[in-house]
Order: C-alpha cells, then sequence, then structure tokens
C-alpha cells in the first residue's frame, strides 16, 4: 500500500513539474526598447572660468539664485589692470595732443615750411634774373653760379620740409591710433575683472569664496537654465545604432518612485566615450516634473518599435537564440521584436504548438 502511494505521489508530482514548463505561444502587445541610465542635467549648463588671475573680491550671487544675462556674478580684484588703463590714458591724450594741440610738431614745421618757402620765392626770383643776364653776357660765372646753387639749396630744403611733415604726419596718426587701441585693450582687461552671465537662468554652484586666490583653471561656478532640463542617457555601442531623434523615451526617477515620465529624443551625440564604450543621449520631457535636480538619477527605455498583436513567448524558452523544444522535437523559429521577457515569432510556431522550457 505505501508503494502504490509513493509511486502515485511521484507521477502526479512529475506531471505538474512537466505541465508547468509546458506552455503555447501567446498573441499580445510588444514593445521593444533599449535600456538606458539616467541622469538630469539644466539645458545649457555651463562652468564659469575667469580669463584673468587675480584674488575674489566678491560674490554678488548665492547658489539657488537667478540671474538674468549680462549680470555681474562675481568680482576678481587686481590693481594692475587699472594702473595700465591709467598709463594707456595718459599716453593716448599726449598722443592727441601732439597730432592736434595747439602746440604741436606738425604746426613747427609748416613754419619752417613757409620760411622755406619765401626764401626758395626769393633765391628763383634771383637765380632767374640772373640767368637773364648771363645769356645776355652780361654778369659773372660766379654770381651766375651762386645764384643757381642757392636757387637749388632752396628747392631741396623745401622738398625735405614737406616731406618731413607728411612723415611726421602719419607718424603722429599712428601713435594716436596704436595709444587708442591700447587703450580699448585695457579697457577690455578692466572689464574682465567682471565676470558675467552669459545666459537668463540659475546659479546652481559657486566653487569659491571671496578672498580666495582665482586662477584661469578652475571654474568658479556652475550656471544653467532654470526651467529647462536635458535626460542624459548613456546607450551601449550595440544598441547606437537604432536610436534615432523623436524616438519615445519612458523614464523613471528614483526620486519620484512609481511614477512614469516620457520624452522624447533631442540630439545623439556621434563621439563615442572610450572608457566605457556607450554614447550619450539626450531627451527632453513631455511633462516635466515640477521639482528637479542637477544630477537625479534614474533609468530609462527608448522606445524602439512597437506591434499590437505579434505571437510571443518568453524568451526563457529560447535554445541557442532560434529554437524551441515541441513534441516534434526541437525546431528552427523566426524571431522578430523582443524586450526583457517576450520575444515575437514570425514563424515556426503557432498558437496550437506546445513548447518545453529547457532543462538549466
Amino acid at each position: 500500500m505505501r508503494l502504490f502511494l509513493f509511486l502515485a505521489l511521484s507521477v502526479t508530482l512529475f506531471s505538474c513539474s512537466e505541465e508547468k514548463d509546458k506552455i503555447r505561444p501567446v498573441e499580445r502587445s510588444l514593445t521593444e526598447s533599449v535600456y538606458s541610465s539616467v541622469t538630469i542635467q539644466p539645458d545649457s549648463l555651463y562652468q564659469v572660468y575667469a580669463i584673468v588671475a587675480g584674488i575674489l573680491d566678491k560674490t554678488l550671487v548665492e547658489e539657488g539664485d537667478a540671474v538674468l544675462k549680462g549680470a555681474i556674478i562675481m568680482q576678481i580684484n587686481n590693481n594692475t589692470p587699472k594702473l595700465n588703463t591709467q598709463n594707456t590714458k595718459l599716453a593716448l591724450d599726449l598722443a592727441m595732443e601732439n597730432y592736434n594741440g595747439s602746440a604741436t610738431i606738425l604746426d613747427g614745421i609748416k613754419d619752417e615750411i613757409s620760411a622755406a618757402k619765401l626764401k626758395f620765392n626769393n633765391d628763383s626770383i634771383n637765380y632767374f634774373r640772373q640767368k637773364n643776364l648771363w645769356e645776355q653776357h652780361i654778369g659773372s660765372k660766379v654770381q651766375y653760379d651762386t645764384k643757381k646753387l642757392n636757387y637749388e639749396l632752396a628747392s631741396n630744403n623745401l622738398s625735405l620740409l614737406q616731406s618731413r611733415y607728411n612723415r611726421t604726419k602719419n607718424e603722429l596718426q599712428t601713435l594716436v591710433k596704436q595709444a587708442q587701441n591700447n587703450y580699448k585693450t585695457s579697457l577690455i582687461n578692466t572689464k574682465d575683472f567682471a565676470l558675467k552671465s552669459k545666459i537668463n537662468g540659475k546659479v546652481y554652484a559657486l566653487y569659491k569664496e571671496p578672498g580666495e586666490i582665482i586662477t584661469t583653471m578652475e571654474p568658479l561656478a556652475s550656471i544653467g537654465s532654470a526651467t529647462r532640463f536635458n535626460i542624459d542617457m548613456l546607450v551601449d555601442e550595440v544598441d547606437i545604432v537604432r536610436i534615432a531623434k523623436g524616438q519615445e523615451v519612458v523614464i523613471h526617477l528614483d526620486a519620484y518612485d512609481g511614477k512614469v515620465f516620457k520624452g522624447y529624443v533631442s540630439k545623439i551625440y556621434p563621439k563615442k566615450d572610450e572608457r566605457n564604450q556607450t554614447f550619450k543621449v539626450e531627451a527632453i520631457f513631455n511633462v516635466a516634473p515640477k521639482v528637479l535636480y542637477p544630477g537625479l538619477s534614474g533609468e530609462a527605455n527608448i522606445i524602439i518599435a512597437k506591434k499590437d498583436t505579434v505571437l510571443t513567448i518568453p524568451k526563457a524558452y529560447l535554445i541557442d537564440n532560434n529554437k524551441v523544444q515541441t513534441d516534434d522535437g526541437l525546431i528552427t523559429i523566426t524571431t522578430g521584436l523582443q524586450n526583457m521577457e517576450y520575444i515575437e515569432i514570425l514563424s515556426g510556431l503557432t498558437t496550437g504548438t506546445f513548447i518545453y522550457k529547457p532543462e538549466k
């Protein structure tokens, strides 16, 4: 009697186990997606750097403050640019005075030219008068040569003075332009000590305190959009070719446990990160959560394809990715879409075919 009960119990258990691992394909809707980790970042987020060195004099904003484009957020203290600006202004004033002032160098040359013209005119009259006399054989050769030499010297001197005037004028104009450029440059350098926001946004981080030394190599602050946030995703290189702009994205954030948010792919970065063999993909919320902070993490599924009614089996029943065990033995099937649990059957099975789960 005991032996019969044992045999009956064994057969029942075996039969239940066999039935449990035997199923038929089922028609259902199927969505294929690519999984990705998620990090939330403000749009247009950038780090503020100084282009001059010095000491941080004061910070005009606090973390979390809204800022307008062009608003000063930090002031760096350095007296050298101010002194340079004063020196270049003095040089500019001197150059302008030399060129346009009441006692300019050019006025002195003009006076010399006027005197030279009078002498040239006088020597010219004397020369041509003596020349006419000499052609009439009146007067001496010495008188003629003297008048001629005086005339030529006066002509050369006038030409030299006129050339000197033009050269000096050009030099003074050049000095004025150089002084103006130096002054403008010094003003720009002075403005560089006031750090301004490049966008309308929000201050997310301040990295320096007043009194600390500022270099051009260290970020001083982090500023980004106050209202627009991007969903940064890292997609494996084997999946990136299936990602396209506009695809739907389903997002789960750790800070909003149980809530599902939707968005769409907005940008695909073409350069691969060699460290983790992934590509960066950005998405935008259709309707963003009310409160978001930089660095919030979660996960997302990028929807690749959807089908409403397809024949599916659990992926656990697959053998070698394209075979299943049936009552007729091992058969080859053709598959299509798949997700984490199910895979589409394109050919090889029907809803009436029993398949068996392979032994582990």
